[in-house]
């Protein structure tokens, strides 16, 4: 996820605003790293149903609208526009502040695709996620052509395999050039699964150099805002792919001196948004970790393995969640650190003989001295913080999770081969925070969306924006999250295991009408679709009446 320059200007003037002289350098830090985005991959003989995984959370002011552009036909010598803004438009008509950076030769026939603020999926079972990387600020020149997103748009117009798409992106950047800052796309076709990674040339050449590598089939991978890539063995072209450049513009640029190993990660990026020499940072060694916690991953290093074979098949559910966490469970969960004298204790301490009543099967004295307080929450922002801070809870230091409430939108898209790819393809959509929002389903064959998502929440508050559906209840839960998680998160699980239980139901179903009547089928999808997302809308909207009536109180 790219960083707005505003944006980032404001997060950061907040940041210095509310800072302590306590703990400038994790504060500072943090507001860096707001603007970012998590992507996990996993291979087909990783996953408990064969499926091939992609992943996404668009972590920043981005726009929630999306919607299904259709197929195409063309005649010859038409060109297509390529765009730079289309990022904060409030629909799709909308072109405020949107410029044209150029054109090419447009092909004879494109693809259906889901267009999301980073296109996600096509009607071939083409996928992708994304996560800003950066890397080296003098690599970038604005000169190029296309943005990262609009390079995703063309891949998914134009091919059907993760591998056709490197390449044709590839061609873009040299023919064209690249002008954003360091992007990573996790490209997925219902076989395999890539990791994609672009910079610019530097200002005196306009062009671009990548690199890509194939995650093996029984294994899983995570890339969260740093560049991943190590060593290319390009006498392989099964597992890695590069720009012809890729050698010489690290030599040109004095990024590599041209005689020892050569390191992607070190010679693009040289490191992680702390400025340490790594190619990873907490979000990629917890995620790894919890897939694979026999593989005893050591924090140490300065170069965590791209991909890693996880102890168990992964579901489609399990990533959901990966995608919602914020290191419950361990030292760095920020939610579980404010703790206050336990009021059960003391209630029942004053009530009792001798300072001891029973409880069920237990007493006064069994009951710890201290919980966990219910207005702490894992998202809590810088000024939270410091406030507690310089109250002496000196352990109240901000780590960024991985599901933030800045999130715009996220994907879980499940790629299937043995299915027909109308819907063997299918992306779980979650707007707003992923830890809290529900998820419902889109599939590559889905030609209709709900009006709902057409338009973006981000700008102004209205009624007929889905996001806002979402983040109202959201909102209110993370207030006192201690007690309200406690009906927020059985309610978002309901909608992840509903999905999973009927997609058999929707496949089959799908292939039965289209045997017969191709049009019934295609209304039986899209209704699906509508059907699903309407009843986590109804769910939300409840769920925040149901919120509010109990804050009658205060908060």
């Amino acid at each position: 996820m790219k960083r707005n320059n505003k944006t980032l200007l404001a997060a950061l003037l907040l940041t210095a605003a509310t800072i302590t002289n306590a703990q400038p350098d994790e504060q500072t830090k943090a507001g860096m790293q707001r603007m970012s985005c998590t992507s996990i991959m996993v291979g087909k003989n990783a996953s408990a149903d064969g499926s091939v995984m992609t992943s996404h959370t668009c972590d920043s002011w981005y726009r929630t609208w999306m919607r299904m552009v259709p197929a195409h036909d063309y005649k010859n010598d038409t060109v297509t526009a390529i765009y730079e803004g289309r990022m904060h438009t409030q629909s799709a008509d909308d072109s405020t502040k949107v410029h044209l950076k150029g054109t090419i030769p447009q092909v004879r026939h494109t693809y259906r695709f889901l267009d999301t603020a980073y296109p996600c999926l096509n009607e071939k079972q083409l996928a992708m996620g994304e996560t800003t990387i950066s890397g080296r600020d003098t690599l970038r020149n604005k000169q190029g052509m296309f943005m990262i997103e609009e390079l995703a748009r063309i891949a998914l117009e134009r091919c059907s395999t993760a591998r056709e798409a490197i390449r044709l992106m590839g061609e873009l950047v040299k023919r064209y050039g690249y002008g954003d800052s360091g992007e990573c796309l996790t490209i997925a076709d219902k076989q395999e699964v890539w990791i994609f990674e672009v910079f610019g040339e530097g200002p005196k050449k306009i062009g671009g150099v990548w690199a890509a590598v194939r995650i093996p089939d029984d294994e899983i991978a995570v890339s969260a805002n740093i560049s991943r890539i190590d060593k290319l063995d390009l006498s392989n072209p099964d597992r890695y792919m590069a720009s012809e450049n890729v050698f010489d513009v690290a030599k040109r640029l004095k990024l590599w001196d041209g005689k020892g190993d050569f390191s992607f990660w070190r010679a693009y990026s040289g490191g992680n948004y702390f400025n340490e020499p790594k190619n990873y940072s907490v979000r990629e060694f917890y995620i790894m970790n919890q897939l694979a916690p026999s593989a005893h991953l050591c924090d140490t290093v300065q170069n965590l393995p791209l991909s890693i074979r996880p102890d168990k098949k992964v579901t489609a559910e399990q990533v959901m969640h990966l995608l919602g966490s914020y290191y419950e469970g361990t030292p760095q969960n920020l939610s579980g650190r404010h703790l206050i004298p336990n009021p059960e204790k003391a209630k029942q301490g004053q009530n009792a003989p001798n300072g001891s009543v029973s409880i069920g099967s237990a007493d006064a004295t069994t009951l710890p001295d201290s919980i966990v307080s219910p207005f702490s929450n894992p998202w809590m922002r810088p000024d939270e913080i410091n406030m507690y801070y310089a109250m002496g809870d000196s352990v109240m230091k901000n780590i960024r999770t991985v599901s933030v409430p800045w999130c715009a939108y996220s994907t879980v898209i499940q790629l299937r081969s043995w299915l027909p790819d109308e819907v063997g393809g299918v992306a779980w959509v979650a707007l707003d925070n992923p830890g809290e929002s529900p998820r419902f389903p889109i599939f590559s064959g889905t030609t209709e969306l709900p009006a709902m998502l057409g338009i973006c929440g981000q700008h102004v508050d209205r009624d007929d924006a889905a996001l806002w559906h979402y983040r109202k209840a959201n909102r209110l839960a993370t207030v006192r999250w201690g007690t309200y998680r406690k009906q927020l998160e059985p309610l978002r699980d309901y909608f992840f295991e509903k999905g999973q239980r009927e997609l058999p139901f929707v496949e089959q179903t799908w292939q039965q009408l289209a045997q017969h009547d191709g049009k019934q089928a295609q209304q039986m999808l899209n209704g699906y679709t509508a059907d699903f997302f309407g009843a986590t809308i109804a769910r939300w909207d409840e769920l925040a009446r149901k919120l509010w009536r109990q804050t009658w109180t205060g908060f």
